[in-house]
């Protein structure tokens, strides 16, 4: 791999925090990318700067590393990819591609979707995936977007230890193959807000069975997610969650 003496770059030493870039349209210097990051010593993206590119850099999907911390800007990725997916202790992960187009008419490579955030400023084109396959790369979930318009894969937390009925306060909480539900609506669920759910096929002849068996109380069948099958991501209105019937 190349060197990294871009590394020991800081705001400080360089100025190149007034030199502000478009996303969209990767205007930086030769030599850098437009990326997005935290100008204010925070923990959340907002807004966008031109930054070193790596003399030897990864490609979409290859193995990469934030410098500093997750919110610096400066990773290994290609023009155009950011590191993504990061493991919080050793700041690795994946190199996935940015959104481009522009902000009203964003674009992905097949596959992704585009989701912006940080006031504007943080692009990432999002692995889209199946939640009943769970196809997303190893250590991931596939959980429904907080917009409730695509399935994406993103960062599990429960490294494994949160089966069916397991208390649960947010989508990345459960194990792959789980959604977190309203917990009244799964048998024996001892949380006071959710328990993990698996995901279950309307279409298969056998779902209520797989739900009844899926918990140690007995009750659960396999209900639509979508209440109308309109609003369900396109070509999955047949996924379903274990609950008790409504």
């Amino acid at each position: 791999s190349g060197s990294s003496s871009w590394t020991s770059w800081t705001a400080g030493e360089t100025g190149w925090d007034d030199h502000s870039c478009d996303q969209w349209a990767q205007d930086c210097p030769p030599g850098e990318k437009c990326m997005p990051y935290a100008n204010d010593g925070g923990n959340s993206w907002n807004a966008v700067g031109c930054f070193p590119l790596d003399p030897d850099p990864k490609e979409v999907g290859e193995p990469c590393t934030v410098v500093g911390s997750s919110v610096s800007g400066m990773d290994d990725c290609k023009l155009g990819a950011m590191c993504w997916y990061l493991d919080p202790e050793t700041l690795k992960g994946y190199c996935i591609p940015l959104c481009s187009g522009s902000e009203y008419d964003p674009i992905c490579p097949e596959g992704y979707t585009c989701m912006i955030g940080g006031d504007g400023s943080l692009t990432p084109c999002l692995k889209t995936c199946d939640p009943l396959v769970q196809d997303c790369p190893q250590g991931q979930l596939c959980i429904l977007s907080a917009y409730g318009t695509e399935f994406l894969c993103t960062n599990g937390a429960s490294n494994g230890e949160a089966p069916a009925g397991s208390p649960c306060e947010s989508a990345s909480a459960c194990n792959a193959g789980l959604i977190c539900v309203n917990g009244k609506n799964v048998p024996g669920c001892q949380g006071n807000i959710g328990c993990c759910s698996p995901y279950c096929d309307l279409s298969d002849p056998n779902a209520d069975v797989t739900c009844d068996a899926a918990f140690d109380t007995p009750g659960a069948i396999c209900v639509a997610l979508f209440e109308d099958p309109q609003l369900a991501p396109e070509g999955f209105a047949h996924v379903g969650v274990c609950t008790t019937p409504p």
